[in-house]
């Protein structure tokens, strides 16, 4: 069913700007039922799961709005907005900080008396008495949480990029890697990561290790590179790494014999914190 006559058809929908379509947000979704919808509020601050990524985490049909084009809107025009696009609509589903209107002025208890069907709020999500929000998650990778932020989002963080030239370095005197540039994603903390790396239309990740930032050791350059653990994969066009744990920080070596030999070490580490995943 395509977006539209999903629109048409959808007796509940879902509001927020579901960057990250974490555990809290999933909360949400799980009330909508078979004929629901999610109508996603772009505030241009997506950086977790950039424009249609969200996609990935839903089986749900997705309406996107672009902020500047409601933000006008007082309550009710904005209720009256809904009931157009959704004829059908009898319930809405939002976050107890939910707000909308011109200057966020209305929240979800002036939603209740402007819609004339249901709303339901969801309560906060809390894990270990720590609520879980998106810039929480955007902190957590900030300063090389990768598992902490993969727990609140309830899927590994993964960025996605299209392949480019690397220095040529890599294969002859260290480790064959391959390049991405990802645009509009939040990139985690410069340093070494334990990760899985997908290439172009593979469905399965390969284990691998991998590296954000500037090549301090090399040409100062900015950089993020995967090398792939159980063998050189060939990528044409794409890839997308999923991160696992943080190794180490970016740190600089006064020789590529040095280098390498970190590499290593970051190379046996990625390699045992991903065997536990199998077992």
């Amino acid at each position: 069913m395509n977006t539209v006559t999903a629109m048409k058809n959808s007796t509940t929908i879902a509001i927020g700007g579901f960057d990250g379509m974490h555990i809290g947000h999933q909360k949400l979704f799980e009330v909508l039922g078979d004929d629901g919808c999610i109508v996603v509020i772009e505030t241009g601050y997506a950086n977790l799961t950039p424009k249609k990524e969200r996609e990935n985490f839903t089986h749900l049909p997705i309406m996107y709005l672009d902020l500047d084009d409601i933000r006008h809107l007082n309550g009710k025009e904005f209720v009256d907005f809904l009931k157009d696009e959704f004829p059908k609509l009898k319930k809405i589903v939002v976050g107890y900080d939910f707000h909308f209107g011109k200057n966020r002025k209305y929240s979800f208890n002036d939603l209740k008396d402007i819609f004339d069907g249901e709303v339901d709020v969801i309560d906060e999500v809390t894990l270990d008495g720590d609520s879980v929000h998106s810039h929480k998650i955007r902190a957590k990778l900030g300063i090389g949480d990768i598992k902490g932020a993969n727990i609140f989002l309830g899927h590994n963080y993964t960025i996605k990029g299209k392949l480019e030239k690397g220095q040529g370095i890599g294969k002859k005197e260290l480790f064959a890697t391959i390049n991405i540039s990802a645009c509009g994603y939040l990139i985690p903390k410069e340093g070494v990561y334990a990760t899985l790396t997908r290439v172009d239309d593979e469905e399965h990740y390969h284990p691998s290790v991998s590296f954000v930032g500037h090549r301090v050791s090399t040409d100062g350059s900015f950089a993020i590179e995967s090398h792939i653990l159980d063998g050189e994969i060939l990528c044409k066009e794409r890839a997308a790494i999923s991160f696992v744990s943080f190794i180490r920080e970016n740190k600089k070596f006064d020789t590529l014999l040095e280098l390498k030999k970190a590499i290593k070490k970051d190379i046996d580490i990625a390699s045992s914190e991903l065997r536990l995943l199998e077992l």
